[in-house]
């Protein structure tokens, strides 16, 4: 912020000077330099902003006064705030033929826009005009522009005028146009593939400025590809040695040093086109050792220099009299009181170390005080460097520096990192397996969880498969070592789990195998890990699974095996655990103890945790079988290339990708939708209409068998069917009606009549239905929750009632399970059977009022279990209406009261018992010459019935079925 005011400052001064410049922007920079909050400071761009705003509305704004407003804008800007209501004005001054204006224009466009801004394609013309300028000013300006604004879309509009002016006479346009090109190679690398050439031709540019700029290209090029610039080696050895020589002109040198940024540069490109090049590096000898021998180390640039030549030699093929004038170099680097060069001194070292290990060894004392410098930064760096001088003779000190100092940082990432080098170290150059396990053992018990589990792994790999020798011996000795070292670590409290787990697989695999221990001792050490870190589910598998191995060696052995008591309650525990994976290993570990000493010797071998499976890919074991089946007459096996029409199995994979492609995100429309038939009542429908709406089958298109004189449900709807709710009650709760409600709302209920294009729809609105809810909303208890409950609610399921998500989980379930039926069913056959019309209307039990309806239905859960017989259809059918029972309803309690007397005869005495629907469907009717007759009693059938269509809709029932298990098993 403050290099922010400075700059403001200055460029206000200067404006005041020589650019005629208002007072107000001068106050403007002084008055925000001396904000003493940045609130205040807020306060002032954000009035400075309205005042931009204000002045930049006014019609016929002078250009001088113009360009004071943009650069005032892109002070504002430089501030942090927005001023993109000026852009456009921005982008008008890049047209004006003011020189002065128009590099103003660019200059604030440059910093204003992005290359995807929606204004670029305002200025694309423009910077083409302006590239084809006279005057060279103008072109240079565009050319900066150029950089700034083209994206990959605009290259091709205006790279051929930057081409053309790589031949410009001026030099300070040829080297804006090869940065041009660089940074279109940058956006759009295939667009300027064809411009190599003009690359390696500006290489020879008479300007060294133009020479310097082509190098960051030809760096890019040679990154990528090496080879192809091999020829291209004596032309950077000669103008190296042509800068080293001073024969640049004074202009280009920096702190007394020539060219040092074409000299780092070139340095750079030496050591990519010399590694692994003998001819190539040959080349490069003198010139590397004359900057060697001229860099001064007096300034940071000269520094620099020095540093990007040990690079070059650390890259290219090694020589001898170059590695000992890096070492001298290095060791100035090293004896520095510079953090800086401490820093390039062991980073250089580093580098230099992989072709000559020695070179260390004489800044040993360097580096320790490195080690113990505070300056973190340059202690991670020095780390870095001893991981690549670790050897077997100095394992032992490296690696306890780093673990001392993992102690010491709180940065988790890291710890993490230095954890695994101290483990890989240790893995690679261990001196003895005692040191060895206690290493791991500092490692795991600091490092914590933040060990990578990989890590243990190998620790268990390495544990277990010794170190690569033959020698038997030193392995156990290694594995009794580290059981030792386990016990005396497992009491103590808060060790990290991946610890944990290892010491418990070290225990169960290697705790008795050298007869010290007993079982009994490391079963019960393990049971108290189990119990102290119950709430670890990892550990305690951990646990159980060595627990059962060292029985079932025990019992491989041949010897007596005695469950203490708080093994078997873990046993116990586990065995009615949540998790099924600690149920699993608790009732294999019950059933290991069972098994005689063979079994559990082929089952479980001794110290068997490395061999390898071998797997019968052939399945030779059942050649006996398949001969035996062949024989009896069984089909012989269908090589898979001789199949037809069965899919290829080696394809399966590819078939899982096509089906991953086929099931991600697609890109393409969606298919129009099909035109909704508009469908035809007939008049009948409309004379037999009532106030219920009919409840359709589920919304999947089925065949429906009618005669052609009844009216069904399919030609009253649509096409499709649909489950319809508007205007049907909902059953469950506890609703208060009276037995006088009926009349009067089977007389207040109002039938609407439409005539659209000839035919009659109806529009039927059962004001019962509605007068019912109000009554029972109105008797409703309203329950007060608290503010502490509503709270709880909402951070554990996101609201306070879950009554809404049940029933709307419920409706989800029984339109699935209507969904799933329909699917099954090919061609179901609806029954349609009429029956006379009586005077007085039966009564609509779903509405528990009095209404008719007009349209027949079937139960698709009838037809899909086949449960009923197609003649007993007709229970559902009350002049020609339809009965869908209301599913939710199947066990809910719901006392009815009011009931008519032909009603009351179906309904049982009991209240908790009533079910209205399921007596429904118990009552079997069959319509013969009109009369209708019902049977009364429990029906097994129907019991059976009941409880099918409750386990599809996932209802669990409230009270046993006794039939369900009699008619099921007989």
């Amino acid at each position: 912020m403050e290099q922010l005011k400075t700059i403001g400052r200055e460029l206000a001064m200067g404006s005041q000077g020589g650019f005629g410049q208002s007072k107000e922007f001068l106050d403007l920079v002084k008055s925000i330099g001396e904000a003493r909050s940045k609130a205040e400071e807020e306060r002032i761009v954000l009035l400075e902003i309205e005042t931009l705003k204000r002045r930049l509305s006014e019609p016929e704004i002078p250009k001088r006064k113009m360009k004071e407003y943009i650069v005032r804008l892109v002070y504002v800007e430089m501030l942090g705030h927005d001023g993109s209501f000026a852009y456009i004005h921005a982008v008008k001054m890049t047209h004006d033929d003011n020189l002065l204006l128009k590099r103003t224009g660019y200059l604030a466009v440059s910093l204003f826009l992005s290359d995807d801004h929606d204004l670029i394609i305002l200025i694309v013309n423009t910077i083409q005009k302006d590239l084809r300028s006279d005057n060279y000013l103008v072109v240079c300006a565009a050319l900066n522009a150029v950089c700034k604004l083209i994206n990959d879309e605009t290259v091709p509009a205006v790279l051929p005028q930057v081409v053309d002016l790589l031949a410009h006479p001026k030099e300070a346009v040829r080297k804006k146009a090869i940065m041009a090109l660089h940074r279109f190679y940058q956006k759009s690398p295939s667009s300027v593939s064809h411009l190599v050439s003009s690359f390696r031709k500006r290489l020879c540019d008479n300007d060294p400025g133009v020479m310097g700029a082509t190098l960051w290209p030809l760096f890019d090029l040679i990154t990528i590809d090496v080879n192809s610039y091999k020829d291209l080696v004596v032309s950077f050895v000669s103008i190296l040695k042509q800068v080293a020589e001073r024969r640049l002109p004074k202009a280009y040198d920096y702190h007394q040093l020539p060219a040092p940024f074409i000299q780092i540069r070139l340095l750079k490109i030496l050591a990519l086109l010399g590694s692994g090049d003998k001819q190539s590096s040959e080349s490069m000898y003198m010139v590397v050792g004359d900057i060697f021998r001229k860099s001064e180390s007096t300034s940071n640039i000269g520094n620099a220099v020095l540093y990007e030549c040990i690079c070059c030699v650390s890259s290219i093929y090694p020589n001898p009299k170059l590695l000992e004038q890096a070492a001298q170099v290095i060791s100035r680097f090293l004896k520095s009181d510079s953090h800086n060069l401490k820093y390039m001194g062991i980073d250089a070292l580093g580098r230099l170390i992989k072709i000559s290990p020695e070179i260390a060894e004489q800044h040993q004392l360097a580096v320790i005080d490195c080690l113990e410098d505070p300056d973190d930064t340059l202690k991670r760096k020095t780390f870095e460097l001893l991981y690549k001088m670790t050897k077997s003779s100095n394992v032992e000190v490296i690696v306890d520096r780093m673990i001392d100092y993992m102690i010491s940082i709180n940065d988790n990432h890291y710890k993490a990192y230095i954890a695994s080098r101290c483990v890989e170290l240790a893995e690679q150059f261990a001196p003895s397996n005692q040191w060895f396990i206690q290493t791991m053992n500092k490692v795991f018990e600091h490092a914590g969880d933040l060990v990578n589990v990989k890590v243990a792994h190998n620790l268990m790999k390495l544990i277990a498969e010794g170190f690569g020798e033959d020698d038997d011996t030193a392995d156990s000795q290694l594995r009794s070592s580290a059981v030792e070292s386990y016990l005396r670590i497992i009491g103590e409290p808060k060790l990290p789990s991946v610890f944990l787990q290892v010491i418990c697989w070290v225990l169960g695999e290697y705790g008795t195998a050298d007869g010290k221990y007993s079982a009994s001792y490391i079963t019960g050490k393990l049971c108290d890990v189990a119990e102290s870190y119950s709430n670890d589910e990892s550990v305690k598998a951990y646990a159980v699974t060595a627990i059962m191995k060292i029985y079932a060696f025990e019992i491989s052995a041949r010897r007596k095996v005695e469950i203490l008591p708080e093994c078997q309650s873990l046993v116990e525990e586990l065995s009615a655990s949540h998790s099924t994976d600690l149920q699993q290993r608790a009732y294999e570990l019950q059933a290991v103890i069972s098994l005689d000493a063979p079994a559990v010797e082929s089952i479980m071998p001794l110290d068997a945790s490395c061999e390898d499976i071998e797997i019968d890919k052939n399945l030779s074991f059942l050649n006996g079988y398949v001969q035996e089946a062949l024989e009896k007459g069984a089909q012989p096996y269908i090589p898979e290339n001789e199949r037809s029409g069965v899919l290829d199995v080696s394809n399966f994979g590819n078939q899982d990708h096509h089906e991953a492609l086929t099931h991600s995100l697609r890109f393409e429309a969606y298919d129009l939708p099909k035109p909704v038939v508009s469908s035809r009542v007939p008049p009948a429908a409309v004379a037999s209409s009532t106030e219920l709406v009919p409840v359709l089958e589920p919304s999947y298109a089925r065949e429906t068998r009618q005669p052609a004189s009844s009216p069904s449900v399919s030609d009253a709807g649509s096409s499709e069917l649909k489950l319809r709710l508007d205007g049907v009650q909902k059953k469950w709760g506890r609703p208060t009606y009276s037995s006088s409600a009926s009349p009067s709302s089977s007389s207040s209920s109002s039938t609407s009549h439409n005539t659209t294009n000839g035919v009659t729809q109806v529009d039927s609105v059962g004001t019962s239905n509605s007068k019912a809810r109000d009554t029972y909303d109105s008797r409703r208890p309203q329950v007060e929750i608290s503010q502490e409950k509503q709270k709880l609610a909402s951070s554990l399921f996101g609201g306070s009632s879950k009554t809404e998500k049940r029933s709307s989980s419920a409706n989800h379930k029984a339109s699935k399970v209507g969904s799933h039926a329909s699917e099954k069913s090919q061609a179901p056959k609806a029954a349609v059977v009429h029956a006379e019309v009586n005077h007085e209307p039966a009564p609509d039990l779903l509405d528990l009022g009095d209404s008719t309806s007009s349209a027949p239905s079937v139960d698709p859960f009838k037809q899909l279990e086949g449960l009923l017989d197609q003649t007993d259809v007709a229970a559902n059918v009350n002049h020609g209406t339809a009965k869908t029972p209301d599913f939710m309803g199947l066990y809910a309690d719901t006392p009815v009261s009011g009931l008519s007397s032909s009603v009351g005869d179906l309904l049982p005495t009991n209240r908790d018992e009533f079910n209205l629907t399921s007596e429904l469907s118990s009552a079997t009717r069959t319509a013969q010459g009109g009369v209708t007759q019902i049977n009364k009693g429990p029906n097994p059938k129907d019991a059976l019935e009941k409880d099918s269509r409750v386990r599809q809709m996932g209802v669990t029932p409230t009270r046993p079925n006794p039939n369900l298990f009699r008619d099921l098993l007989g």
